[in-house]
């Protein structure tokens, strides 16, 4: 516990800069960030007296991972039992602490998660049936799908309060990504003039690995609790 508030003070107390930022030409010192006792590879940049930390070299320091939504950055990282965890910490002002964490799905979130699960699947259904009959698949016809999942899933991530909360967004986050990785690759092969069979979804692996997380988070809707079972990776 006393490891996570470490790394929540980190987070707090320090400007998270996001890659492409242009920094004044001040920035005349480097220095390493000590994690814990632990020297890491993130440099930090004085510059006006404040301090800066990339979010990738951060992520990485700490195991965790970055999700983007929108204009939401969102940094999760692993967890041990009993801990207070930095709820989205790279959208979250500076001046705000970490909601407390609690059990199961907060009940806003859980509303959240099945719009955004409804919304993915009348996407999914929408990119089958014009596959089975042979209808042009295009960025035009997908464009209301993808506009609508991206609104669900900033909403989701605004929702989020508790640790299994958190988890569960970081799989909705992924089953997102796929569903566009997916689309666009139908998009590109129609754009190509490439034949597309009427069964290609079923083959596909990819979409393979959609049904099973989409069949996860079905579960842990049911039983109100977060399991992660590597299916939405």
């Amino acid at each position: 516990m006393r490891g996570n508030k470490s790394i929540t003070c980190v987070l707090i107390g320090l400007f998270l800069l996001v890659p492409g930022m242009v920094l004044s030409q001040d920035a005349n010192q480097t220095r390493t960030l000590i994690i814990n006792g632990r020297s890491t590879q993130v440099p930090v940049l004085q510059v006006n007296g404040r301090s800066y930390v990339g979010l990738e070299a951060l992520a990485s320091a700490v195991n965790g991972s970055l999700s983007f939504a929108g204009s939401q950055i969102a940094l999760s990282m692993p967890l041990s039992s009993g801990t207070t965890p930095p709820a989205t910490a790279a959208a979250m002002p500076a001046s705000e602490s970490a909601p407390a964490s609690n059990p199961g799905f907060s009940k806003e979130f859980l509303k959240a998660g099945i719009e955004q699960a409804a919304t993915l699947r009348e996407w999914h259904a929408a990119l089958a049936t014009a596959i089975q009959n042979g209808s042009p698949v295009t960025a035009t016809m997908i464009a209301p799908y993808s506009a609508q999942a991206t609104t669900n899933l900033r909403l989701a991530l605004i929702a989020a309060s508790t640790e299994s909360d958190r988890g569960a967004y970081q799989l909705l986050s992924n089953l997102f990504q796929n569903m566009v990785k997916l689309t666009d690759k139908y998009v590109a092969m129609r754009a190509n003039m490439t034949y597309i069979s009427p069964d290609a979804l079923q083959k596909d692996r990819l979409n393979q690995r959609m049904v099973a997380c989409g069949h996860s988070l079905g579960a842990m809707e049911a039983s109100g609790q977060f399991v992660d079972d590597g299916s939405c990776d």
